[in-house]
């Protein structure tokens, strides 16, 4: 689980959840999982229902339970098994917020349509009704709003 060694050929790991309930009981939630092709995540969990999750073989384990212990159980499986499981729903994978998101693919869309039009000196033909500015230019822009989105994403407000 350090990374180092791949899954088997065709497996992946489920990964779950428990916290125990009110009762003390374990009560395992599925977050997601990790393949090869997706050797790690980051799965929120301050938004799980306590006591809501399904029935795994982890809850047949003769685990001691504490009620304020809470565990991590990986379950290696067939990927097509890992297609079909369904994650609860407060788990998704944390990712960045959705203005940030959009921010990034439009600086990624703009960089790559202006980055289109690029053309050498010599391909230039002489129109004083155009301006020209250099991809290069445009690069530093591009690297910077990014550098400064990843510092702050609302650093556009200041």
């Amino acid at each position: 689980m350090l990374g180092t060694v791949p899954f088997p050929e065709g497996m992946g790991g489920s990964v779950y959840f428990c916290y125990p309930d009110q009762s003390g009981m374990a009560v395992w939630q599925l977050l997601g999982f990790v393949t090869n092709e997706k050797p790690s995540a980051i799965f929120k969990i301050s938004g799980l229902k306590s006591g809501k999750g399904s029935q795994h073989p982890f809850g047949a384990m003769n685990l001691p339970q504490t009620p304020t212990v809470a565990q991590i159980g990986i379950s290696v499986e067939l990927l097509e098994n890992l297609a079909q499981q369904t994650p609860v729903a407060n788990a998704a994978v944390s990712s960045v917020d959705s203005f940030t998101e959009f921010t990034q693919k439009m600086l990624d869309n703009f960089y790559n349509f202006a980055s289109s039009f690029a053309v050498t000196q010599a391909q230039m033909t002489p129109n004083p009704s155009e301006a020209f500015i250099p991809a290069n230019v445009v690069l530093k822009w591009y690297e910077n709003f990014q550098r400064r989105l990843t510092q702050n994403p609302l650093f556009w407000k200041t």
